[in-house]
């Protein structure tokens, strides 16, 4: 139910963030303790402040109480996607390649379930990492999220 969710409402904020010169990075809508919140995550070039969440927070609340796609009652909010942002979109892949990244596996693959590396791309539905001299390309299919990592 959930996933339907971030994907409804992804496709209806999606336009009315970009109108405002902003990404749209992630949506989740989940249950923690009584409470349901629908989370936005927004970016763009050189990051985003508090502005830019409390105008896409405005703008989007009103769209939603207009067209009240969610059945319960929940909390809005909206922020940045942090240094360890998501990768979702193909996009994602391009604009950050060459970035040090963290792939979570749904199951182990050559033994493991979490890589990380220098993210060298999404090539034929796989994610190439290179680590160590070597390149390992993690299928897509298996991939639970993968995200950009801190670079000590």
């Amino acid at each position: 139910m959930s996933e339907a969710i971030e994907k409804q409402i992804g496709s209806m904020v999606e336009p009315l963030i970009k109108e405002k010169g902003l990404e749209l990075v992630d949506v989740e809508y989940l249950k923690e303790g009584a409470h349901w919140y629908l989370r936005l995550y927004i970016d763009k070039e050189g990051g985003v402040d508090m502005d830019d969440c409390s105008a896409i927070s405005h703008v989007v609340s009103e769209m939603l109480d207009q067209k009240n796609p969610i059945p319960q009652a929940y909390m809005l909010e909206v922020s940045s996607p942090g240094l360890e942002r998501p990768l979702k979109k193909e996009e994602d892949f391009v604009r950050f390649r060459g970035s040090m990244v963290m792939v979570h596996t749904t199951s182990p693959f050559k033994g493991f379930k979490k890589f990380s590396g220098n993210l060298i791309g999404l090539i034929n539905d796989e994610i190439v990492l290179e680590y160590n001299d070597e390149h390992i390309a993690i299928p897509y299919n298996l991939v639970k999220k993968a995200h950009l990592a801190l670079d000590f």
